[in-house]
């Protein structure tokens, strides 16, 4: 017979024991950590990918709106190159019509008259009418404020009925194309009236006062 009885034969711990015996706070605190860390990692990346969606929102706007400026620009210059093509040829043509002014005054102070100048007068006012419809129109100048954006002074003189810097004369006729200058106007100006003092001199007679008899 065995000295030992059953009862005194040591026992194993079972691993669910092991596990029964960890405190069940512990695990709740480690799995709410857990659970924090997760979730602000989430938010992180959904606050990153907020972000990043707004720098490629705000690219996008950016690149649209310089889109937009480039049609703009673009439709602008070939707005512009339509409107303004003929204006070397037009330029050319304003000394044709300067002679033809030249030389309808030029039968008008010698009186003639005829078929010619008829002719010629004609010939002027059909060329002004043709370019007054591709926008070519005159610069007023003769009684205006002088303009150096539209004017070209080529002499100063005084003047007793002018106001001063405006335009007395004008020796060629200037000219728009559209809103643009196509050339301006060779005027003189008026300037400010010159006060010259003169000096009398008197001879000293060495009489003073009363008339002598």
């Amino acid at each position: 017979m065995s000295i030992f009885s059953e009862d005194s034969h040591p026992t194993s711990t079972p691993e669910s024991d092991l596990e029964e015996s960890i405190p069940e706070s512990s695990q709740t605190e480690d799995d709410t950590a857990d659970a924090t860390l997760a979730e602000s990692q989430e938010e992180n990346k959904e606050k990153q990918a907020q972000e990043e969606l707004h720098i490629y929102q705000d690219k996008y706007l950016r690149l649209a709106a310089e889109f937009e400026n480039y049609k703009r620009r673009a439709q602008r210059d070939q707005s512009d190159a339509i409107r303004y093509a003929n204006e070397s040829l037009l330029k050319n043509l304003l000394s044709t019509i300067d002679n033809l002014e030249r030389a309808i005054q030029s039968g008008k102070d010698a009186g003639s008259s005829g078929a010619l100048w008829e002719g010629i007068e004609l010939t002027y006012k059909q060329l002004i009418e043709t370019v007054e419809k591709l926008g070519v129109r005159p610069i007023s100048s003769t009684g205006s404020l002088f303009d150096p954006t539209m004017h070209q002074a080529v002499a100063q003189v005084e003047s007793e009925t002018a106001a001063v810097n405006t335009v007395v004369e004008e020796f060629q006729k200037g000219y728009f194309l559209h809103d643009r200058i196509l050339r301006p106007a060779m005027v003189t100006v008026a300037k400010e009236k010159s006060v010259q003092t003169e000096t009398i001199s008197t001879q000293d007679t060495g009489e003073e006062g009363g008339i002598q008899t």
